[in-house]
């Protein structure tokens, strides 16, 4: 029902930052929540953050990202956006938003769907 495209993912440098967006497309969309996760090879699957679709000032951290990322959307543009700062190299891993369309799936963290990732290298 929704489709999540990410982008923005690319090569860094330890320290540096980086903006990944996330598009839901789709003639319609009904969003309850977006999320980042990040996998990296031989790793398991990472929350990163999320954010209600439509309410502000309830977005989540995953411990690690915490006090380095910001997650915000925008609705007109149905996207939503991730800034991280002083990236490492053990940050290295293809980042997938996914969704939720119902405070019921949120609440248990049941994100059934998923873009395909946009890869993030962080190497000096």
């Amino acid at each position: 029902q929704v489709e999540l495209l990410e982008s923005g993912g690319g090569l860094v440098q330890p320290g540096d930052s980086l903006r990944l967006s996330c598009v839901a497309s789709g003639l319609s969309t009904h969003i309850y929540a977006i999320a980042w996760f990040r996998q990296a090879p031989a790793k398991e699957r990472e929350f990163v953050a999320s954010i209600p679709w439509r309410t502000d000032g309830m977005e989540s951290y995953g411990k690690s990202v915490q006090g380095r990322a910001t997650i915000s959307r925008d609705l007109d543009k149905r996207t939503m956006i991730l800034e991280m700062n002083n990236l490492r190299t053990e940050e290295t891993a293809v980042y997938l938003c996914a969704e939720v369309d119902s405070f019921s799936a949120y609440s248990a963290m049941n994100y059934n769907h998923w873009g395909k990732g946009t890869q993030v290298t962080v190497s000096s």
